[in-house]
């Protein structure tokens, strides 16, 4: 990272970013760190994601802030799952500004539609490509924006995406067509999740059988230490938290919607294993082995905030006190790095991709989704903590 070209290379002569590379460099927490208020941190990750809406005309949000560029275009699949974010918001806030943002997003997304139902990878301004992951992603956003709204034209863009995505699964329930070098993850439990999620609204079956087939073919590469092979982006790298969280999240969610407890033994054994690894270490590494050990010395923020959420559904379902400690304490962490103020609009109150900013995931970058999956662990903190003292005071 020390070195001259790439101190050029993301500006370090611009006074904000210099500033992110120094303290990160000496160990120093962001402005206002972990002290301030859960409102103040949320407030600053919703503002953040705002500006990178507003960095571009379409009513997308650009993919991330970037050192050496600034902002880039519209990123469709994490605009997709930033939906339902943007929502929750403005059913905490009743701020319309919210309501009005999320639709905006809906609305590109349906004009971005491609004619076979599919979503394009990549940020706007690339080739397009069908992509099975992005267009589940985006199927969030479009069942979440029918559910607040009743506008068929979201169910109808929806329904047209899933059965896109049950046409591209194979028999065996993987998905090979459209995917990341064409190869089959486990990661995409995330995106059979939001099968779920459409057939909750329309009642199809296939849409649920689809779903199902997928989840059970993750739990046959479910290892005996509670690993998942085929974590990772591709085979020859470790698995980064950020898809090992991904994993976990649609087997969780995939449990509770359809009370299937080998779904949920699989998503909480995993989930316990790297609790355990932060209670020790107080850090979650960016990346583990096949065996949980820690393959990188840096921090994957959005993977941390993606395990906040996880443990805290662990906590409203289980009331075991670990989850929600281990939750509060890497919101905390997290809350350490994000600066508050920062003159650059693209620096404050975003999420960088590592801590430190020259970790390998999104190098020298605020990606949104790191944003997105943090307030959406700060909202849930509330929730759970409010739950928590309500019972007490009972």
């Amino acid at each position: 990272m020390k070195t001259m070209v790439e101190l050029v290379s993301v500006r370090a002569y611009r006074i904000s970013h210099l500033k992110v590379l120094v303290k990160d460099y000496l160990g120093f927490s962001g402005e206002g760190g972990g002290a301030r208020r859960n409102e103040n941190h949320l407030e600053a990750a919703l503002a953040w994601l705002c500006r990178a809406q507003d960095a571009n005309k379409d009513g997308g949000v650009a993919g991330r802030y970037r050192l050496d560029t600034g902002w880039t275009a519209s990123y469709p699949e994490t605009t997709g799952y930033i939906v339902p974010t943007f929502f929750d918001y403005y059913r905490l806030t009743r701020n319309s500004e919210y309501r009005d943002r999320a639709l905006r997003m809906a609305d590109w997304l349906v004009s971005i539609q491609m004619s076979d139902g599919a979503f394009q990878g990549g940020h706007i301004d690339a080739a397009p490509q069908p992509i099975v992951f992005n267009t589940a992603q985006i199927l969030k956003g479009l069942v979440r924006s029918y559910q607040e709204t009743a506008d068929e034209r979201y169910l109808q863009a929806a329904r047209r995406a899933g059965d896109w995505l049950v046409e591209m699964q194979d028999p065996d329930g993987a998905w090979r067509r459209c995917t990341y070098r064409n190869t089959p993850t486990v990661y995409h439990t995330t995106a059979a999740w939001p099968l779920l999620m459409l057939h909750e609204v329309v009642s199809k079956s296939r849409y649920l059988d689809c779903a199902v087939r997928h989840f059970d073919w993750v739990c046959s590469h479910r290892q005996e230490n509670g690993w998942f092979s085929r974590c990772a982006f591709d085979e020859q790298s470790n698995s980064y938290t950020h898809t090992i969280a991904y994993t976990l999240r649609g087997l969780l969610e995939a449990g509770l919607l359809l009370k299937r407890e080998r779904y949920l033994d699989a998503a909480t054994s995993a989930a316990e294993v790297l609790l355990k690894r932060f209670e020790i270490r107080k850090f979650l590494a960016a990346q583990y082995d096949d065996r949980w050990k820690a393959a990188a010395t840096f921090s994957c923020l959005t993977g941390n905030a993606q395990m906040a959420v996880i443990w805290l559904k662990l906590f409203e379902q289980t009331g075991d006190i670990r989850y929600l400690n281990a939750a509060l304490k890497i919101n905390d962490n997290v809350k350490s790095t994000q600066d508050l103020g920062s003159r650059n609009g693209g620096i404050r109150g975003g999420i960088k991709g590592s801590q430190p900013i020259w970790g390998k995931y999104i190098r020298y970058g605020y990606p949104n989704w790191a944003a997105k999956y943090f307030a959406d662990a700060l909202m849930l903190e509330d929730r759970m903590m409010q739950r928590l003292e309500e019972r007490m005071e009972g």
